[in-house]
């Protein structure tokens, strides 16, 4: 299969066009993914955590040639201290322009808490993860101009990232690239060690996925997940609501906001779901 997609990719893409894109990408490896790409997507941004998986698509990136796509990081106000110095090092190491986003209003924990009360996570941790990850990401989507991210999802980190494909539409219509969608944990790890990718300190001290720190904790004997240590408490949970379904979040944190003190808020998914 040859590429014969318009450069840039004409917005919004067909299912057929979608699909065709997936088949001929699939076949490519992460640098030819990621060549495409910087080609193809319109206003590419790299959305990132500073995972594993960011970091080696942000090392090939800055092997390929070409201008690195700028950077945007949500910052929770929660990430570890580790975290914030692998930011620093990534803006050393790659001279990369680094868009950091927090939560509305926010400067601090302090902020936060006083806007929305202590421990949010654990009264409500979809309202959380709307205002700590998805609305500022939306933000900086629309004051950026960002049409297409690249992310660190891969299919063996499981959950909801089995079926994963290199290129998907949100129900916004951001692409979003999943360069290394086909690689396992060994690779990603095997290409950090060889190119000397700067990762988060955590990881060797018995981390397996760093996240915000009162919801990220080491692996425990017996854990197999690449992700094992997130949410551990939270059965189920595989997601921090980035790529869930933003208009049902949406929805849920407004009516959340209008609710009457006592009163249980139905899920956005009862919401919005008629009934039969």
């Amino acid at each position: 299969m040859t590429d014969q997609f318009s450069t840039p990719l004409e917005l919004p893409l067909s299912e057929e066009t979608l699909e065709a894109i997936n088949a001929y990408l699939s076949q490519l490896s992460p640098q030819g993914i990621l060549a495409w790409a910087l080609t193809h997507l319109p206003a590419l941004y790299q959305t990132t955590a500073f995972g594993l998986t960011g970091l080696v698509a942000l090392d090939m990136l800055s092997k390929s040639g070409h201008p690195i796509p700028k950077l945007i990081f949500l910052d929770t106000l929660y990430h570890f201290a580790e975290t914030y110095e692998l930011v620093q090092q990534v803006r050393e190491r790659y001279a990369v322009d680094v868009k950091v986003y927090k939560p509305e209003g926010c400067k601090t924990i302090q902020d936060f808490e006083k806007k929305h009360g202590e421990e949010l996570w654990e009264k409500d941790e979809d309202i959380y993860d709307f205002a700590v990850k998805v609305e500022p990401a939306q933000r900086a989507y629309q004051e950026l101009g960002v049409r297409s991210v690249i992310t660190g999802r891969r299919r063996s980190q499981g959950g909801d990232r089995a079926s994963l494909q290199p290129l998907e539409v949100d129900e916004t219509g951001l692409l979003k690239l999943n360069p290394l969608f086909a690689w396992s944990f060994a690779q990603v790890d095997g290409y950090i060690r060889d190119n000397n990718v700067p990762r988060n300190q955590l990881l060797d001290q018995g981390y397996r996925s760093v996240g915000d720190w009162h919801s990220t904790q080491p692996s425990r004997e017996g854990d197999t997940g690449e992700r094992a240590g997130r949410w551990a408490d939270k059965e189920g949970k595989t997601e921090c609501g980035l790529h869930k379904n933003f208009s049902e979040m949406k929805l849920r944190a407004k009516l959340e906001k209008q609710r009457i003190p006592g009163e249980e808020v139905s899920t956005a998914s009862e919401i919005v779901t008629p009934s039969a």
